[in-house]
């Protein structure tokens, strides 16, 4: 556990640095953006060590494993542990109820029906959770989100961000707070600039035309683009690989 624990102090200390460097070339406070260590197929133990040593927000991917290793983190660190836990995978109807019980964030909305399944469990228990929509910028089949290839240009395509932006606004539960995106891989740095600097636009529009929502949050970002997630806005970056090392 010692070396498992240098391990995660040494890549969390790298990424806050690589990120407060990225923040001053945009003229950003670094302390705007918040790390989502990703722990997906890692133990429950390693949540442990890793909020051992400060880190308090926890991405998965699956809201079944979520659920399961938040209850086992529970068992040992208690519910009033401060640890936020974020979906950040696609989500499956059957799992909507996992999803509200236990998810503190909710990354990648991508669907209405999800939205409306959502809210139905939420509805009356008193919670609120937070959620992103997520779009597909760069266009590719492998990406999930809600179509937002050409918005600059495609007023239907326009239109049907608006609208669906305002109806997930108004579903009971659910606090809409801003995008989601996820950049292609293995491109040109300038592809993955470009995902990142629309999707930044983006937000900044359906601020304007859909004031109902907010739209301070912005989810962009892994191991290998972080830093020009920050640079072009980021809040949230979805950290695995450089805090823990290569996923088991």
């Amino acid at each position: 556990m010692d070396a498992l624990k240098e391990q995660i102090i040494a890549g969390y200390e790298d990424v806050r640095q690589r990120i407060a460097w990225a923040a001053g070339r945009a003229d950003r406070d670094p302390d705007e953006v918040t790390v989502v260590a990703v722990t997906k197929t890692w133990p429950a133990e390693v949540v442990i060590a890793a909020y051992e040593v400060g880190l308090r927000h926890f991405g998965e991917n699956r809201a079944g494993e979520l659920e399961e290793k938040r209850a086992a983190v529970e068992a040992v660190l208690g519910p009033e542990s401060g640890i936020v836990w974020h979906l950040i995978g696609p989500l499956q109807s059957r799992k909507t109820q996992m999803a509200a019980d236990a998810a503190g964030t909710f990354h990648a909305l991508d669907r209405l029906k999800i939205a409306r399944r959502l809210s139905r469990h939420l509805e009356g228990t008193g919670r609120t959770l937070p959620v992103l929509l997520q779009v597909n910028i760069s266009g590719e089949d492998s990406k999930h989100g809600f179509d937002a290839t050409r918005w600059e240009d495609d007023k239907e395509q326009r239109v049907a961000l608006k609208d669906v932006a305002r109806k997930i606004a108004g579903k009971p539960g659910l606090s809409l707070q801003g995008l989601m995106t996820m950049a292609p891989w293995q491109v040109e740095k300038e592809v993955v600039a470009a995902v990142f600097r629309r999707t930044h636009a983006l937000s900044v529009w359906l601020d304007d035309v859909v004031p109902e929502a907010r739209w301070d949050t912005l989810s962009m970002g892994m191991s290998d683009d972080f830093e020009l997630a920050v640079e072009y806005g980021a809040t949230y970056v979805r950290i695995g690989r450089a805090i823990f090392g290569e996923r088991r």
